[in-house]
């Protein structure tokens, strides 16, 4: 993809829909979050997300999505399974996992796309810890989503966070413009240099999505042509907004 063609600047109506897209899926998030305990299987978080999304007449794009079709509204990653883990009514979760639920939902022709990690029962401070960094990484990302400021920034934020706490970041997949299609331009890595890269506009949306692992950046792809995990085993986490560059501060979509 020649990520710079395919940049689309979003019109203040647009934006409106992709908010009320963002809503919702931000709903389906919290309703999956609240199901997360010992015993429930991830075909049931799949489940309860698509009866979310019909509720609100909505679809999610990752369904069919890709070769072989992904088969699920919502991708369900546990401990070191780094993002599109497959729901399965024999995958059940465990005191002490750590999920990470990622969800897009498709609204009057407008993509939202978000992720999270949450735990199952107590944490160990380890798994706490993860969790903490990778959400402050995607905070601190959203911050440099603002005009005078380049992609690279927002991927500098990123890489300078995370591995200012010893964890990593990876190389293989990366953050992305969002819209009409659930990948868009620019491309936006985990990684960069503050300074280079497409300089942000008003009316870019970006999803961004630090991933992040404990012990190695390496990963490897299971043998569903889908699930990613660390190839050392090791935890990972995931969070991920859709955001808006704006005239004034970024505008997060992914939010009640």
């Amino acid at each position: 993809m020649n990520w710079a063609r395919q940049i689309h600047l979003k019109s203040p109506a647009e934006l409106e829909v992709m908010r009320e897209a963002g809503r919702i899926n931000a709903t389906v998030l919290a309703t999956v979050k609240a199901l997360l305990k010992p015993g429930v299987s991830t075909a049931e978080l799949n489940a309860a997300a698509e009866g979310v999304l019909r509720k609100h007449g909505c679809i999610s794009p990752f369904k069919g999505y890709g070769h072989p079709p992904f088969p699920a509204s919502i991708t369900v990653s546990i401990n070191q399974e780094l993002v599109h883990g497959i729901p399965s009514r024999n995958r059940k979760l465990k005191a002490g996992d750590i999920v990470s639920i990622d969800c897009g939902t498709v609204l009057d022709g407008f993509v939202a796309d978000s992720a999270l990690t949450a735990g199952v029962g107590d944490l160990s401070p380890e798994a706490r810890k993860l969790l903490d960094v990778t959400e402050g990484a995607l905070t601190a990302a959203i911050e440099k989503m603002r005009v005078g400021n380049r992609t690279g920034d927002v991927s500098a934020a990123i890489q300078y966070y995370v591995e200012g706490y010893g964890y990593h970041v990876t190389r293989e997949y990366t953050g992305h413009g969002v819209g009409r299609q659930m990948h868009e331009g620019p491309q936006v890595p985990n990684y960069g240099r503050a300074g280079t890269g497409l300089p942000l506009k008003p009316g870019m949306t970006i999803a961004i999505e630090p991933m992040v692992l404990v012990g190695t950046p390496e990963t490897k792809v299971l043998s569903d042509q889908w699930t990613v995990v660390s190839a050392d085993g090791s935890l990972t986490a995931h969070f991920e907004h859709s955001v808006a560059v704006t005239e004034g501060e970024p505008l997060i979509l992914t939010v009640l």
